[in-house]
C-alpha cells in the first residue's frame, strides 16, 4: 500500500455508538516547494446489526485516478458490493470538496505573500502576461509560409492556367541546354579514354623492354587520376548550371505569377498564348517512337473486395524500367506532352510512384542505382533538392537510426539467438550505413517523365532463386510500399512483376511463370488490405517485366492475371427488335 492510503475498519454496535463523518487535518512539508495536508476520508455503512466506519487518511494535492483508489479499497478491505456506488460517490465529493478548500488556502496563502510584500508583483504581471500570449491564439505569431511552400502554390496555379505551355517550353529550352552539355561531357570523356587507350597500348609493348610492371602501374594511376579530374570538373559545372537554372525559373514563375495579377498586361497575355502550330509532325513522330520502344502493353479492369467492391486499373508493361524517368532529347513536342501530364499532377492526391532495385547501399556509384542518377541529372529539378542531397540526407537518417535501434539493443538484457539473427546484427553493426532487404529509402521528383515518387526497395541475390516465399523480405516491401502509396495520394505505382529489372539464364519460363504468380497473389492480397488503410480508393498498379523477355512469355503472363484477379467482364447490349 502507499503511504498516503491507510485505511482501517471499525465495527461498532448500533446500540453504542454512532460516528460522523471527521476530517482530520495535519500539514507536513514535502521534499519538494509545495505542502502537502493529510485528511481522513471517513465512510460509514450498516452490516446487518454492525455500523461499520472505514477510515482512510489522504494526502492533499490528490494526484491519484479516483477510480483506481475506490476499486483497491474494495478489493483490500471486503467492502460489501451493496454499497460499492455510495463509496465511490462519497469518495469523490470528499476529494473534489477538499480538493477546492487546498485550492482555497493556497490561493489565500499566495494573497497574504502578495500583500505581505514577499513577492515582486512586477515579476507575476510579467510572467502571467507571457504566459497568456504564448498560448493563447489570438496573440501568437502568424506562422509565414516558406519560398517553397509559396513557389509550389504559385507554380501549381500557372501549370493549370494557359501559361503552363510557356512553362514547359520554358523547361524544356533547360532540358535542351543541359543535354548539350552532357553531350560535350561525354564526349570530352570519349576522347580521353581514346587516348588514354592508345597510350597503354604502347606502354603494354614495351613491357618487359624498357618497362616494367611499376611503370604499367604508374601509367594507370595517371589515367585513373586524370579521368577523375575531369569527371570532377564537369560534375562542378552541371552543378553550377543547374542551379543557376533552378533559381531562373523559380524566380521568373514568381514573377510570371504577379504580371498575370495585373489582367491590363497586354505583353503577358500575348506571350501566353498557346501556339497549336508547335506541335506538329515531329511531336507526332516522337510519340509513335515512344510508343515502339514501350513495345507491348496490356490493360486490364478489376473489381475487389467482398461487400464494398472498389475498381483498380492494372497494366502488365514490357519495358526498361528506366523509360518512365527518361525524356527524350530530340522530340520537344513529345517531351512536353509527357512533361504536362507530370507537372498538372505534381501538387496533387494522384501522383505517380516506382520501384527501384537496389542493393543495401544507399549510394549511386554502381549498376540501377548509377544509370537512374544520371538519368535524373539529365534535368533540373526545379522544385525538390538533387537526387545526390537526398540520398546524403537519407545516408544521415539511416545512420542515426541504426544508432538508436544498437543502443536500445545494449539497454535491453542478451537473449539467446540463433546463428542467422547473430550474422544480420554483426553486418548491421559493421555497416550501419546500410539497409536490410525489404527495407526502402524514398525519392521526390519533379523532372522524370512519367514519376514523381521513387521506392528504392533493397533486395538481394536471393530474389533471382526459385523459392522466395510470401514472406520474403521482398515481398513484405512490397506490402509495405503500398501502404505508404494510401497514404500519401500516390493512385499509380510501377512494380518489378519477376522482381528483377533484366532477364539472366537461370530465369526459365517455369521460373518466371511460378514468380509471376507469386507476385500476383501477393499484390492481389495487398491491394484488398487498401480498403482498410485509405477506405477503397481507385488504384492504377503496373506490372513491369524486363525488356528482353520474348513475347511468348510476355503474353503467358498476360494470360495468367485475369485467372488471378476478377476482371469486369463487358456487356454487349442489343436493341430488342
Amino acid at each position: 500500500m502507499n503511504g498516503y492510503l491507510r485505511p482501517y475498519f471499525q465495527y461498532l454496535s448500533n446500540e453504542n455508538c454512532w460516528l460522523h463523518n471527521i476530517t482530520m487535518v495535519k500539514m507536513r512539508k514535502n521534499k519538494g516547494k509545495t505542502n502537502t495536508i493529510e485528511k481522513e476520508f471517513v465512510f460509514e455503512f450498516k452490516a446487518g446489526e454492525n455500523h461499520c466506519v472505514l477510515k482512510v487518511p489522504l494526502q492533499f494535492p490528490f494526484n491519484e485516478h479516483v477510480s483506481d483508489l475506490h476499486g483497491r479499497i474494495m478489493l483490500l478491505h471486503k467492502i460489501p458490493c451493496f454499497v460499492e456506488n455510495d463509496l465511490k460517490n462519497r469518495l469523490v465529493s470528499f476529494i473534489e470538496r477538499e480538493t477546492l478548500v487546498d485550492y482555497d488556502r493556497e490561493a489565500e496563502a499566495a494573497l497574504q505573500r502578495l500583500t505581505n510584500g514577499e513577492v515582486d508583483i512586477n515579476k507575476v504581471t510579467n510572467s502571467w502576461a507571457k504566459a497568456y500570449s504564448e498560448t493563447t491564439l489570438e496573440h501568437a505569431c502568424p506562422e509565414e509560409p516558406s519560398w517553397d511552400e509559396d513557389f509550389a502554390s504559385v507554380y501549381h496555379e500557372l501549370i493549370h492556367s494557359p501559361a503552363s505551355e510557356t512553362l514547359l517550353n520554358l523547361e524544356h529550352s533547360y532540358f535542351v541546354s543541359v543535354s548539350e552539355l552532357i553531350s560535350e561531357r561525354d564526349m570530352e570523356l570519349k576522347k580521353l579514354q581514346e587516348r588514354q587507350a592508345v597510350e597503354m597500348d604502347k606502354v603494354m609493348q614495351e613491357l618487359g623492354k624498357t618497362l616494367c610492371d611499376q611503370d604499367v602501374n604508374t601509367v594507370a594511376a595517371q589515367h585513373f587520376d586524370a579521368q577523375q579530374v575531369l569527371e570532377n570538373k564537369w560534375a562542378s559545372e552541371l552543378k553550377q548550371v543547374t542551379g543557376i537554372q533552378k533559381q531562373e525559373y523559380q524566380e521568373w514563375v514568381m514573377k510570371l505569377h504577379r504580371d498575370l495579377q495585373n489582367p491590363n498586361n497586354s505583353t503577358i497575355n500575348e506571350e501566353i498564348k498557346v501556339q497549336p502550330g508547335q506541335l506538329g509532325e515531329a511531336g507526332e513522330a516522337g510519340a509513335r517512337l515512344f510508343e515502339e520502344q514501350r513495345q507491348l502493353e496490356e490493360s486490364f479492369t478489376i473489381h475487389l473486395g467482398a461487400q464494398l467492391k472498389t475498381m483498380h486499373n492494372l497494366r502488365l508493361m514490357r519495358s526498361d524500367v528506366l523509360d518512365f524517368c527518361k525524356h527524350r532529347r530530340h522530340s520537344s513536342s513529345g517531351v512536353k506532352l509527357r512533361r504536362l501530364q507530370t507537372a498538372l499532377s505534381l501538387y496533387s492526391t494522384s501522383l505517380c510512384g516506382l520501384v527501384l532495385l537496389v542493393d543495401n547501399r544507399v549510394n549511386s556509384y554502381s549498376g540501377i542505382k548509377r544509370d537512374f542518377a544520371t538519368v535524373s541529372r539529365e534535368c533540373t529539378d526545379f522544385h525538390f533538392p538533387r537526387v545526390d542531397e537526398q540520398l546524403d540526407i537519407i545516408q544521415q537518417v539511416v545512420l542515426y537510426a541504426r544508432a538508436q535501434h544498437s543502443s536500445k539493443q545494449r539497454e535491453q538484457p542478451e537473449m539467446p539467438r540463433n546463428g542467422g539473427s547473430e550474422d544480420k546484427n554483426k553486418i548491421i553493426d559493421r555497416n550501419s550505413s546500410n539497409i536490410l532487404p525489404g527495407e526502402f529509402y524514398i525519392t521526390r521528383h519533379s523532372n522524370l517523365s512519367e514519376v514523381h515518387i521513387v521506392f528504392h526497395l533493397c533486395v538481394d541475390d536471393n530474389v533471382r532463386s526459385g523459392n522466395i516465399t510470401a514472406r520474403d523480405p521482398a515481398i513484405m516491401g512490397l506490402r509495405n510500399i503500398l501502404k505508404v502509396c494510401c497514404t500519401h495520394d500516390i493512385t499509380t505505382i510501377t512494380i518489378p512483376l519477376l522482381l528483377v529489372h533484366d532477364m539472366s539464364e537461370e530465369m526459365t519460363i517455369p521460373w518466371c511463370l511460378k514468380r509471376a504468380e507469386l507476385v500476383f497473389k501477393c499484390v492481389k492480397g495487398f491491394m484488398m488490405e487498401m480498403a482498410s488503410w485509405d477506405g477503397g480508393i481507385s488504384r492504377t498498379v503496373q506490372f513491369l517485366v524486363p525488356q528482353s523477355i520474348s513475347e511468348e512469355m510476355f503474353y503467358q503472363l498476360s494470360n495468367m492475371l485475369p485467372q488471378i484477379f476478377r476482371v469486369s467482364s463487358t456487356l454487349t447490349l442489343t436493341s430488342k427488335r
